[in-house]
Order: structure tokens, then C-alpha cells, then sequence
């Protein structure tokens, strides 16, 4: 995943990135073993993935976590819990001494360095209007640590910033994407149609081979690196949704997939093709 740069100069040293040694104490359930986290309960996995003042959760942990948390929870809504948990430490902070009142703004580097880590490993999260509603209560509050400097609300806003020019890039993509959609079964009608002096084969359009694969490359990869991990998990989540305690994932947000897989069919379909084609030429 991404590593987002840790913004040292306002976490403090006591965000290590390390597990602290009694957080199973605090969060309740979870289990160890060799020193590593193999189970837990949902509301104490997300229990431990909040920062605290004196802990941060290690990186490989948030990755884990917000991919796999799919599968269980809706991202929106997990998005919620995150917010209530800081909204209550943030009080707490509020109401206590003097000393706590004065980490406010370290707490709030911390929460932020969590959010910023999300939306830019899992930004397709935030497409649902539902977890951008929960991300700017989450990021109003934690702006009232900083009213004095601004320094919180300008990475906020950055960072909001960030996360909507993505969006955009992907709804773009798939707008771009709908365009040039059309079922397999039409393109074949279009085919027979078409005066066989008219249909021409690939290599008289490319000569070169290697010029053709290369290109075919090109697309593979544009097609290829528009497909995220949480996708995946998008059609694992989708499949589990027969168990009453698993979260239907929404099927809706495959596209990427549903791009790719269309493009593997075709160009199979167009090897088969010009495999065929040489064949009836050897014979004719």
C-alpha cells in the first residue's frame, strides 16, 4: 500500500507504528499469537484500528483491515464507528487537564494521518455519498482541534481535494468506458453482416507483429491498472453474502472487473479469429 509520510513534527515520537503491549487488555478479544494479531471481534479490530495518544496502528494493520472489513461492514458505516470512537476521545481530551487538553492537536495529526492513509489506498470507499457525509463530520470535528493555526484544516482540505479528483478520474474513466460498451452478440451480427470482401484480418491493418503486441499491452495494462484490491474483495464479499453475518457487497462497484474480463474475451475472441482465418487461407 501506499506510505503516506507520517507528519513528525506534530505526531510526536509515540507514534511508533507498533503494536502497544496492552492493547488486548483494552480492546478485550483479541488473540495473539507469536506476538501477532490472528483473531478478534469486529468491534475490537476497529477499536485498535483508531489512533490513540499513544499509539498508532502499524500500516500493514490499517491495509489488512479496511481491505478485509468489507466483507463484514459496509465501508460507510465502519467510517461511522472510526467517527464515534474519535469524537469520544476527542471529549475526553476536552474535559480533562490541562496537559490533555494540550494534545489536542497531536491526537488530531494522528486521526488525520488515518484518513489520509484510507482515502488514498481505498479512495473508491468514499464514491457512496453516504462515507463522504461521514468523512467531513469525522474532519469538522477534528478541524476544531486547530482552530488557532489552521495547520489541521489545510491538510484536510488537501486531502479532500486528493480524494475528489480520483473520483473523478474513475467516473470519468467509466463514463469513456460506456461508450464503447456493446454486447458480445451484436458485435456478431455485425459481423456476418458484413460483405466477407469488406472484413479485413489484423495483419493488414499491422504488418508487425510486434508493433500489434505491443499495443495490445498498452491496453492490457490501462485495463489492468484500473483494478484495486478492493474490488476483489467487492466479488469475495458478493459471494459470502449467503451467510446471514456477512455484508452484501455491492456488485455495483465491479466495474473495473467487468472492463477487464469483457477485454480478455475479446481479445480471445480475436486470436481464435485470426487463427481460424489463416487456416481457411491455407486450405483455400
Amino acid at each position: 500500500m501506499p506510505q503516506t509520510p507520517i507528519f513528525s513534527s506534530m505526531l510526536g515520537s509515540s507514534c511508533s507504528g507498533q503494536v502497544q503491549p496492552d492493547m488486548g487488555e483494552r480492546c478485550g478479544d483479541p488473540v495473539y499469537q507469536d506476538g501477532n494479531l490472528v483473531s478478534g471481534s469486529l468491534e475490537a479490530l476497529i477499536e485498535r484500528l483508531v489512533p490513540t495518544m499513544d499509539y498508532y496502528p502499524d500500516r500493514t494493520y490499517i491495509f489488512t483491515f479496511l481491505l478485509s472489513s468489507r466483507v463484514f461492514i459496509h465501508p460507510h458505516e465502519l467510517l461511522a464507528k472510526v467517527g464515534q470512537i474519535c469524537i469520544k476521545q476527542k471529549q475526553q481530551l476536552e474535559i480533562g487537564s490541562e496537559a490533555e487538553k494540550a494534545k489536542l492537536k497531536s491526537f488530531a495529526a494522528k486521526i488525520i494521518q488515518l484518513l489520509k492513509e484510507w482515502t488514498e489506498t481505498f479512495p473508491y470507499d468514499f464514491q457512496d455519498e453516504k462515507s463522504m457525509k461521514e468523512l467531513k463530520e469525522i474532519a469538522h470535528r477534528i478541524t476544531q482541534c486547530d482552530e488557532e493555526n489552521g495547520t489541521v484544516k489545510k491538510i484536510i482540505s488537501q486531502m479532500t481535494q486528493n480524494l475528489l479528483m480520483t473520483l473523478s478520474a474513475r467516473s470519468q474513466y467509466q463514463e469513456i468506458k460506456e461508450k464503447f460498451r456493446q454486447p458480445v452478440t451484436d458485435k456478431g451480427t455485425i459481423l456476418k453482416n458484413k460483405p466477407q470482401s469488406t472484413q479485413k484480418d489484423i495483419l493488414s491493418i499491422c504488418c508487425d507483429p510486434l508493433i500489434l503486441a505491443q499495443q495490445l499491452t498498452h491496453i492490457e495494462l490501462e485495463r489492468v491498472s484500473n483494478i484495486y484490491a478492493e474490488d476483489l474483495m467487492q466479488i469475495v464479499s458478493h459471494m459470502d453474502s449467503l451467510d446471514n453475518h456477512k455484508c452484501r457487497g455491492d456488485v455495483t462497484k465491479t466495474y473495473t472487473l467487468e472492463a477487464y474480463d469483457n477485454w480478455f474475451n475479446c481479445l480471445s475472441m480475436l486470436v481464435a479469429t485470426e487463427i481460424c482465418r489463416v487456416r481457411l487461407r491455407r486450405r483455400n
